[in-house]
């Protein structure tokens, strides 16, 4: 696996109850996936010769995320590696630009969008759509980066130029253009449409989920999304294991939707297992990180029904200021409050905004299992209980 977060972490967990051991390409010794695997290649995954060393005696060559460089890919794959999800394929995860054509050519529902090189693009948009828009990268962002609101024609005079002069000396290779800029949508809510796909073309989905964001951040997920019209859930469902086909994937799919009161339309791709994934270790038959080694390894792919009626994903992001007792403590508290609660930590250091682990828990009505979720997940994060409970000592 390229990369070594909290999602190769993850894997590798999974892989150790399959048997199976898992390499990953670390850029630094401390990263999640690196502190627990046997098999670390530290290196970059921008340099192609560290690529194709890390490469020489794996079944398959998968991804943490969508950030190797594509001709790199395409030179893997000519070199005779199976690389899963291919170059062909994860273009369109990589670049929201390109996503955005093929997903036009399919028909596919979407917020209008432009591509934009120059600053007239975002003011032609903003005049025919109107204001405020969304500016995007078009490689690079995540977690709410690489991405800004813009409200006003005089906003988008001020900040385009800047952001363009930014994303050209970044060094990012795009395929079009360094940024687009997309209608903002008035919106329910986020879905997260989750399925994996075989390299035969065998499919399978999970239930789909509500992603609670909070500053682009995702901070819950509900599963299964409540009061989902079942219709809409069997149509998202169809539309992801579709996508999953008509683009080649192998391996996981997250495609994230927003729910509007005319329809769903799909906001962006990803070829990897996904936070909106994360509670289907505990919460499903077949977890999003078991499926994705089953697909990219040609086994048959797990069941995924849900365990429980209700099951919500609380992320833990790090504190902003310094807390009055360390990370074990609060797991100890949080052990004897909530003795159901499943705990994940990824091993980073605790930084503002940052994910530095995940909370599940399973029950049978949403509202009692979302309570808990989020006093479990603020309490790891502050150290503080938001109903007013206090610790001593």
């Amino acid at each position: 696996m390229v990369g070594a977060g909290q999602l190769a972490r993850m894997t590798h967990q999974a892989a150790v109850a399959l048997g199976q051991s898992l390499r990953v390409l670390a850029a630094a010794p401390d990263e999640p996936a690196a502190l627990v695997s046997p098999d670390v290649t530290l290196g970059a995954h921008t340099d192609l010769a560290v690529l194709r060393a890390f490469a020489a005696g794996c079944d398959a060559v998968t991804f943490d995320h969508e950030h190797v460089p594509t001709e790199h890919l395409r030179a893997l794959v000519a070199d005779g590696f199976a690389v899963h999800p291919g170059p062909d394929a994860l273009v369109h995860a990589q670049d929201k630009l390109v996503m955005r054509h093929r997903l036009a050519e399919l028909e596919i529902p979407m917020p209008p969008f432009s591509a934009v090189t120059a600053v007239a693009d975002v003011l032609r948009f903003g005049a025919e759509h109107g204001w405020p828009c969304v500016l995007k990268a078009t490689r690079g962002g995540y977690d709410g980066r690489g991405v800004w609101m813009l409200t006003t024609s005089s906003e988008a005079q001020r900040v385009v130029p800047e952001l363009l002069a930014e994303t050209r000396s970044s060094g990012i290779d795009t395929v079009g253009a360094p940024l687009l800029v997309e209608q903002c949508v008035a919106m329910r809510r986020e879905l997260v449409a989750l399925v994996a796909r075989s390299p035969f073309g065998q499919g399978a989905a999970w239930p789909i989920v509500q992603s609670v964001q909070h500053d682009g951040i995702c901070v819950q997920v509900l599963a299964p999304a409540p009061e989902l019209d079942p219709e809409l859930a069997q149509s998202a469902e169809k539309l992801a294991l579709r996508l999953a086909g008509e683009l080649g994937v192998v391996g996981v799919l997250a495609v994230e939707l927003f729910e509007t009161h005319h329809g769903l339309l799909v906001n962006e791709l990803a070829m990897r297992p996904h936070n909106g994934g994360h509670w289907t270790i505990e919460g499903a038959v077949t977890s999003q990180f078991e499926q994705h080694l089953r697909a990219v390894l040609d086994y048959p792919l797990g069941a995924t029904a849900a365990h429980a009626p209700v099951t919500v994903m609380a992320n833990v992001l790090g504190a902003g200021a310094a807390l009055p007792m360390g990370l074990d403590e609060r797991l100890h508290h949080l052990m004897a409050r909530f003795p159901g609660a499943k705990v994940h930590l990824y091993g980073k250091a605790e930084r503002p905004r940052r994910k530095i682990g995940h909370v599940t828990v399973l029950g049978e009505e949403l509202a009692p299992v979302r309570r808990d979720a989020g006093l479990a997940a603020q309490w790891l994060a502050t150290a503080v209980w938001a109903d007013g409970r206090e610790v001593h000592g």
